[in-house]
């Protein structure tokens, strides 16, 4: 499997990008193809040593780094990255990365 891992820093407003990323980010994520699953985060994040900088981390899952290569070229694709301005307004990393149960 192939994850595309979105942390999003802590906005100014939580509770307005909570309501545009339930609202309107993740069904058109939704509708990226190959999307297997889409899981976030609920509550604090923590690091070792204390609270991380995210406020949001979400793990979307597809089946191989092809599939995800041609979901982020497809138009829904592009239409969820071009979104991130309408409500990442502190940031957002972007990892993506194989993984396998062992």
């Amino acid at each position: 499997m192939t994850k595309l891992i979105a942390m999003y820093r802590k906005p100014a407003d939580p509770a307005a990008f909570d309501r545009y990323y339930f609202g309107r980010h993740v069904p058109l994520a939704k509708t990226i193809p190959g999307l297997r699953s889409y899981e976030v985060t609920r509550g604090p994040i923590m690091g070792l040593d204390g609270p991380a900088p995210f406020h949001l981390i979400a793990t979307l899952t597809f089946d191989s780094m092809d599939a995800i290569k041609a979901a982020v070229a497809s138009a829904a694709g592009k239409a969820t990255t071009e979104d991130l301005v309408n409500f990442a307004d502190a940031g957002a990393e972007m990892l993506i990365a194989e993984s396998e149960s062992i």
